[in-house]
Formats: C-alpha cells, sequence, structure tokens
C-alpha cells in the first residue's frame, strides 16, 4: 500500500492542473505559454486540463502546442463523464478533438453526468501540487468551487486573471 502511495504523491508532484471560466477569450494566452514553460523548468511535467469550454481548452491547447517541443510532457484529458463531447459543436468542438487527440491519457470521472463536474474538479485538485486558474473572483460555480478547494487542501493557486485585487485565500 505504501509503495502506490509514494507512486501517486511522486506524480503529483510533478503535476499540474487548469481550471477557469468558460467565458475565456484568449485574454491570457501569452501569459499562459510562459505560466507553461516556467511550471516546465520548475519540473512539472504532466498538465491535467478539465476539458471544458474556454479556458481549459484554452490550456490544453498550449500544452498540446508545448509538448510538440517537449516530448517528457503529458497531457491528461479529464472529462466529468462518459458524452460530454457530444455537447460541444462549431469550433469549441474542433478544439476539444484537437486536445483530445493531443491527451497522453483520458481520465473519464464518471459514468453519468449527475455530479460529475464536483467530481472532476475534485480529481483535478487531488491529483495535482498546483493549479493554474483562470478565476474572476465570482463566489459560485465550478472554477470557485475548485479554487476553494485547492486553497483548503494547501494545493498552489496561480491566477491568471488580470485582477491584482482578487483575494484567492478564504
Amino acid at each position: 500500500m505504501s509503495e502506490s502511495i509514494s507512486v501517486m504523491e511522486s506524480i503529483r508532484h510533478c503535476t499540474a492542473a487548469f481550471t477557469g471560466h468558460r467565458k475565456y477569450g484568449g485574454e491570457a494566452d501569452d501569459e499562459l505559454r510562459l505560466v507553461v514553460q516556467d511550471l516546465y523548468n520548475r519540473g512539472i511535467t504532466r498538465f491535467l486540463c478539465g476539458m471544458s469550454w474556454g479556458f481549459d481548452l484554452a490550456a490544453g491547447r498550449c500544452v498540446a502546442e508545448f509538448k510538440q517541443e517537449h516530448p517528457y510532457v503529458e497531457l491528461v484529458a479529464v472529462e466529468p463523464f462518459e458524452g460530454f463531447r457530444e455537447l460541444f459543436s462549431g469550433d469549441a468542438a474542433r478544439l476539444y478533438d484537437e486536445v483530445l487527440a493531443a491527451a497522453d491519457y483520458r481520465v473519464v470521472v464518471c459514468d453519468n453526468e449527475r455530479g460529475a463536474y464536483m467530481l472532476r474538479n475534485d480529481y483535478l485538485v487531488d491529483n495535482a501540487t498546483l493549479v493554474v486558474a483562470w478565476y474572476n473572483n465570482i463566489p459560485r460555480g465550478g472554477t470557485a468551487y475548485t479554487v476553494r478547494r485547492a486553497r483548503k487542501c494547501h494545493v498552489e493557486v496561480v491566477n491568471l486573471y488580470p485582477d491584482p485585487q482578487l483575494d484567492l485565500e478564504f
């Protein structure tokens, strides 16, 4: 048992996750690339993408591009439930497919939609040493939940939202 725990901890130690709002429009794409490079320089080689619209998929695409020059980087697509992809259309569906194709691993957290988003967010926090967020301090929703849970679990949060007044301590 302790051997598997140490293996899990060693994987978590080199893992970062992404969480952010669905209305993200690329505002921090340049900074996101710099953060991914910085995390890689710090030893982070595995990135968990929650696969939702907006910031999640932008972060997934960023890691997919980064992987092209850094073959030891792993991208993990963490889907909340089987069939989640069916909710996407147009450009979002193409981006989803692109990120999924670039992923080294696919994790489906639930068999159905009931409670799946919260469980997906728990998975992201529980399996990462750091969370990169696009969080605007609105206290409701999945991003707020994930950031609060990360802080409560003593997981470092790097917020790319451009408001220095935000307080990530809960």
